[in-house]
């Protein structure tokens, strides 16, 4: 019998590289298989500008497929980002549990990206087989984003492969190294994104054409007027995302937890989660601002559409889904106080924040025309209530949203500070500032919502901007002082993570869902304004399917988007979970 030399086990790089292989070959294998069906089906199906797909509309199964898609491109775009944030604060702070939770968070990305890839080639093939005339024009317009784009998918799965595989051999004085991948993979990631917004904007707000459609500058077409703000608002929005879909992943782990510790480790995990989720989530309306004024500078038809004409009752939904947002995120950090020692020094500003928040709630959710027979519009005296349609306009509900960011930041600082007190000699000083700020910053909100009614309305949209400045004035000079003000603070006592009610997870559960529901509400809305136009004003929508869709039908469909992500979500969590038994 022959001597055998004994297998040398591979070492850690070697592993992560040969991992990393196969990472490319699946997504060069889902490239080419996509390539070949999409050509077997176009050369199959007899030539045709619009087809569909089984009885079901074309507009309706790229709608689902692009839905389910871009929500976990949104998931594996955010996570990174606060999956590098927290290592890096587990580096800066010594804190091992943040290099953990960070693994943690990168583990469920890991799993999500097949999903998206798949769901990715999927969208591609419905696009040349079920709109093979309008794919070629954008193709054609587009051409060499397209290199790009590929180029930077490979990018990306090379650094993200590299990112997960190489973790544990990266500790230490190498750390360094590994936070170098997370930047990258962050970095292309943000690319893509850039990249995918230049195609989307494109459609609603055309540049770089002539009259017949033709391209005379691909960077006007790439950089019209809304890119860079759906660019910013995507980038927000995929964090806060991010962060709830992994809140709420913790929430699901604290209540099947079986012990005290294991219910402390996801307890935190939800906290950090949630922290991320709504820091990125308060600042997500100014950006949503700037994408709608400039809709409205590019095409003043398009605005009143959007936010006046067949649209206008999503908006109230809309509303009613944000300001549940506000109170859901409140109540996690009141409930979540319970645990902290000193916390209940703050209990005596939750009955007026709560008020805040339900006011602002009910102005924002108040339509500016309601539905009445004839009768009751002879009663009011029109299709406005004589009173609550002043509550109606957009200056009122400016005014309403302004508040309930500023009350639920103060909420959120309230909560930072539970079981600290500051020992700094000029904490008294300091903490008047803030609330001199927090103060002007209401009454300068107020005031102008108020002066609003009486000046004309191109001056009233003005009035917006200077609302936002002075909320996000107040907020940086409130953080400015806190972070001296509680450097070497006293602490009351430590945190008693996991005890915390189990209703609470169930908030961190209705954030996710609310979000994701909002997602596809208001991706309906952004594509629904083009109405017949694949690219508004220049490329008609020929199809038979060209035409708005009741709110009954696109709230149903986008419930069902909603319903079909948490399973595909649910059967990635269960895939970490038998993971992590494995190990």
């Amino acid at each position: 019998m022959s001597a055998r030399w004994p297998e040398r086990p591979a070492t850690p790089t070697a592993r992560a590289l040969s991992q990393t292989y196969k990472g490319v070959l699946k997504v060069s294998l889902l490239l080419v298989a996509t390539y070949v069906v999409a050509q077997a089906l176009s050369g199959f199906l007899p030539a045709a500008g619009y087809r569909d797909l089984l009885g079901l509309s074309n507009r309706t199964a790229v709608w689902i497929v692009a839905e389910l898609h871009l929500m976990f491109a949104a998931f594996v775009l955010g996570v990174p980002i606060f999956a590098l944030i927290t290592e890096v604060v587990g580096v800066a702070t010594k804190d091992r549990r943040y290099d953990d939770l960070a693994r943690e968070f990168t583990k469920l990305l890991a799993m999500a990206y097949t999903l998206t890839a798949v769901l990715g080639c999927t969208l591609l093939v419905l696009f040349v087989v079920l709109y093979p005339k309008f794919t070629a024009y954008m193709h054609g317009l587009f051409k060499p984003t397209w290199a790009l784009y590929l180029t930077l998918i490979f990018a990306e799965v090379i650094f993200a492969y590299l990112y997960w595989y190489t973790w544990d051999h990266l500790q230490g004085a190498r750390k360094r190294w590994h936070i170098a991948l997370g930047v990258m993979v962050n970095l292309w990631g943000t690319a893509l994104l850039f990249i995918a917004d230049a195609w989307v904007t494109f459609m609603m707000s055309p540049a770089g054409i002539d009259e017949a459609g033709n391209l005379t500058s691909l960077w006007a077409a790439v950089a019209n007027l809304t890119w860079m703000p759906i660019n910013i608002h995507r980038l927000l929005a995929n964090v806060a995302f991010g962060g709830a879909i992994a809140a709420a992943y913790a929430a699901f782990r604290f209540l099947a937890a079986r012990d005290d510790a294991e219910r402390a480790r996801f307890d935190w995990m939800g906290y950090v989660g949630s922290f991320i989720a709504i820091g990125a989530f308060i600042p997500l309306p100014f950006a949503g601002y700037w994408l709608g004024r400039e809709i409205y500078q590019f095409s003043e038809q398009m605005g009143v559409s959007m936010m006046g004409g067949g649209f206008s009752w999503l908006w109230i939904l809309q509303a009613m889904l944000i300001g549940s947002l506000f109170f859901a995120a409140n109540v996690y950090l009141w409930l979540g106080m319970g645990r902290i020692p000193g916390a209940e020094r703050y209990t005596k500003f939750q009955v007026p924040m709560m008020l805040i928040l339900t006011l602002g709630f009910l102005v924002w959710a108040t339509p500016r025309s309601i539905i009445a027979t004839g009768s009751e519009m002879v009663a009011m005296g029109g299709s406005h209530h004589p009173f609550l349609g002043l509550f109606g306009v957009m200056a009122a509900k400016n005014t309403a949203v302004n508040v309930m960011i500023l009350t639920t930041f103060f909420s959120f600082m309230l909560y930072r500070r539970g079981n600290r007190v500051a020992v700094v000699p000029w904490a008294a000083a300091g903490k008047a500032v803030q609330a001199l700020a927090i103060a002007a910053a209401a009454v300068v909100v107020v005031g102008y919502g108020v002066y609003s009614y009486y000046v004309p309305s191109i001056v009233r949209i003005g009035y917006s901007v200077y609302q936002v400045t002075a909320v996000l004035a107040a907020m940086v000079v409130f953080v400015a002082i806190d972070i001296p003000l509680l450097k070497g603070a006293r602490e009351i006592g430590p945190i008693a993570w996991g005890r915390i009610p189990a209703r609470a997870q169930y908030a961190l559960v209705f954030l996710a869902v609310t979000f994701t529901w909002l997602m596809g509400l208001m991706g309906y809305i952004r594509s629904g304004i083009r109405q017949h136009w694949h690219v508004y004003g220049r490329v008609a929508d020929e199809s038979a399917n060209a035409y708005t869709m009741t709110h009954g039908d696109a709230t149903l469909i986008v419930s069902g988007i909603v319903v079909a992500f948490f399973l595909l979500v649910a059967a990635v969590f269960f895939m970490a979970m038998r993971e992590e038994r494995k190990a």
